[in-house]
């Protein structure tokens, strides 16, 4: 009687503290990181290692994630710069020891719960933003007026909110039990937050934005394919032009880019000329290491050698190619790449064989949405994006019925 007790309080510790890990997640660091020290280090000495085992072991996305974060200790065999070698495997952490450990305590009946705190946090954080563009409140940490993304930068901003965005939309189409209180304030903070998603300056979670529209529609329309493509012929160019002539960023930072492609060979030291850059050195570097690539802690060094030669002076010491696939196939080659989609191809396949709308839905388009904006920086390095992608994977691919 004695252990159920315990268990039953340990289950409702675990789950107060994924309800606030989901509502620190956009918010800080520090709070976040605090929150899963306590729960790594209650589900390392709470036993039952038996039934974690076996729902580790039986899911091939956990599998496929473990063996991609194996992969890069293997590379520091052929790596001559260990420090940073090791320094990747900090990062990618999550992978090895979060996700198995959240995976074990999620609870199906508490996911709306998740949802709802991550969403509340999001809220939050974009009300500090408009408080902060209206300039009714002073810019702190990383926001100005002009980009008023006040808890972190908006490279890792613009993503998150596109996917709240996301959950918001999916809930006003597809959630029939809502009531009109409801259906209306998830309606308001969609549109606020869309508002919000192009007085920021992140272009990377704007595209993502306008591809989670396109997701959206074609899942409203479900088997009606033609349709959905009718409408976003129309949709996507509507979106662009109104957020174009309505937010002075936006539209200065799409005739940034424009420029920076245009003027390329006069002047590359800009926004999109060094990443068009980052490209051409990163596939120098692949060329001459397809298969197991560079070690997992070259990647700085052999940059700076291929700028060296390319004449890329001002890219030199980078410890990142802006695209999380040039950095797997330089660290790894292919044989890293083709673990890295594996993780994917897990997830959209399980996703498919719900029963559940929202659980298949969701499923599908978080790794679609991380699969197109990891052309644009390693979007799973950076805390806050690596966090929500772990997070929200942990309950999203779990076979409940089968963890019983």
């Amino acid at each position: 009687m004695k252990a159920i007790e315990e268990q039953f309080f340990l289950n409702k510790t675990y789950q107060f503290l994924l309800v606030s890990l989901a509502f620190l997640l956009p918010l800080t660091v520090f709070g976040a990181n605090l929150i899963i020290v306590i729960i790594v280090l209650l589900w390392l000495f709470s036993g039952n290692y038996k039934s974690k085992y076996n729902q580790i072991i039986g899911s091939k996305f956990l599998i496929s994630s473990a063996i991609f974060y194996c992969l890069h200790i293997v590379g520091l065999l052929w790596t001559s710069d260990l420090r940073w070698g090791f320094e990747i495997l900090h990062k990618m952490w999550y992978f090895i020891l979060l996700l198995p450990v959240l995976f074990t305590i999620v609870e199906k009946k508490y996911i709306k719960y998740y949802i709802s705190s991550f969403l509340l946090a999001m809220t939050i954080s974009e009300l500090v933003s408009y408080l902060i563009w209206f300039e009714i409140i002073s810019p702190f940490k990383m926001a100005s007026v002009e980009n008023p993304t006040p808890f972190m930068t908006h490279v890792s901003y613009n993503p998150i909110l596109a996917f709240a965005i996301y959950l918001l939309g999916h809930q006003i189409f597809f959630n029939k039990s809502l009531n009109n209180f409801k259906f209306f304030l998830y309606s308001f903070f969609a549109l606020t937050m869309t508002i919000n998603m192009f007085i920021t300056g992140g272009r990377a979670g704007q595209v993502m934005f306008f591809v989670m529209i396109a997701i959206l529609v074609f899942q409203f329309f479900n088997s009606e394919k033609i349709k959905s493509l009718i409408i976003l012929i129309f949709l996507i160019p509507a979106l662009i032009f109104t957020a174009y002539k309505s937010s002075d960023l936006f539209e200065q930072r799409v005739n940034s880019a424009i420029n920076d492609v245009v003027t390329y060979e006069v002047n590359s030291n800009t926004s999109v000329g060094k990443r068009i850059d980052y490209m051409i050195n990163s596939i120098d570097i692949i060329k001459k290491n397809p298969f197991i690539g560079v070690g997992t802690g070259d990647f700085p060094i052999e940059f700076t050698k291929i700028s060296i030669i390319n004449n890329n002076h001002d890219n030199m010491r980078n410890t990142n190619p802006h695209n999380m696939y040039n950095l797997i196939l330089i660290q790894l080659g292919f044989m890293g790449l083709f673990s890295f989609l594996s993780i994917f191809y897990y997830q959209i396949k399980q996703s498919f064989a719900s029963n559940e709308r929202f659980l298949r839905d969701v499923g599908i388009t978080l790794p679609l949405l991380f699969l197109v904006i990891m052309f644009s920086e390693s979007y799973l390095l950076g805390h806050y994006t690596t966090l929500l992608y772990i997070f929200f994977s942990s309950f999203l691919y779990k076979d409940f019925e089968k963890s019983k």
